[in-house]
């Protein structure tokens, strides 16, 4: 692990594969997390991709797992700028930037803000995009109320907040108490700050700017028993943005990277090499 400077504020990232990417001059995949977690979700991504021989680069949010915990900076221009500088830190080319949840909501703002800079491809994964909560003139998200009440539950009680969402909204198979102690334990890596401010930006973003300004592939995986991030969302996604293609997990919720693991790395492979 490595921390990158992005404007004061320390941004973990994980790196594997480096030194092959240099020789051989392989793709990048960069993983973007959603709320409240880290890159570790990603870790079973990570592994095969690495067999395949990609270079994989894993990024904490400001906020999140082994990343600063500044008291500012928690908006999505912030975040992307802080992907800005781990990609041009490390010198990126060719990649494929995924983001899931909330990292894909940061990725389209990134897209937009920078261009594309250094993209070749994108993959959204039940991104929270481009309005995670609902409103007069977009009635696909989830009640603002509600994420009120996980800001008020996390001011509170953030364990017990972080244990409910991995209980009650990230899975519609059952897995093992060791699969979501697991990432129960990878919500509560985050800090409180981070926790809460994002939580913020993730009611009151309007990203539908960021859904024209896209000029690569797109391909969006979601899961269609999804609550948090509904289907109407994703749909709309794959109709706002022109040329995308959409993977759906029949049996999957939010967590599409984790409740058919088969299926969800088949279908990521695929974007890939599409």
């Amino acid at each position: 692990m490595v921390h990158i400077n992005s404007g004061g504020v320390k941004i973990a990232v994980c790196e594997y594969n480096r030194e092959c990417s240099r020789r051989c001059g392989v793709d990048t995949v960069v993983f973007l997390h959603g709320w409240p977690l880290s890159h570790l979700i990603f870790e079973y991504q990570i592994n095969l991709l690495v067999e395949l021989g990609y270079h994989v680069v894993g990024v904490d949010f400001r906020g999140f797992g082994a990343s600063d915990a500044p008291a500012f900076g928690y908006d999505y221009n912030q975040m992307a700028r802080d992907v800005h500088n781990v990609i041009r830190a490390l010198g990126l080319s060719k990649i494929t930037l995924a983001g899931f949840s909330m990292g894909g909501a940061v990725a389209l703002r990134y897209m937009r803000i920078f261009k594309g800079f250094g993209v070749n491809k994108l993959i959204l994964l039940a991104a929270a995009a481009p309005c995670f909560t609902m409103s007069e003139n977009f009635p696909y998200g989830i009640d603002k109320r509600d994420v009120d009440a996980m800001i008020e539950k996390a001011s509170s009680d953030r364990p017990e907040l972080c244990r409910n969402f991995v209980d009650e909204k990230l899975f519609a198979r059952v897995h093992s108490n060791a699969i979501k102690g697991w990432f129960t334990a990878i919500a509560q890596s985050a800090s409180g700050i981070g926790t809460i401010k994002a939580a913020v930006s993730l009611r009151d973003e309007d990203g539908r700017d960021d859904l024209r300004c896209i000029k690569v592939p797109v391909f969006i995986i979601r899961g269609e028993k999804d609550t948090v991030v509904p289907v109407a969302v994703t749909d709309y996604q794959h109709r706002e943005i022109k040329g995308s293609t959409l993977f759906s997990l029949k049996n999957s919720a939010h967590a599409v990277m984790y409740d058919e693991l088969e299926n969800f790395n088949n279908f990521f492979v695929k974007a890939l090499v599409d």
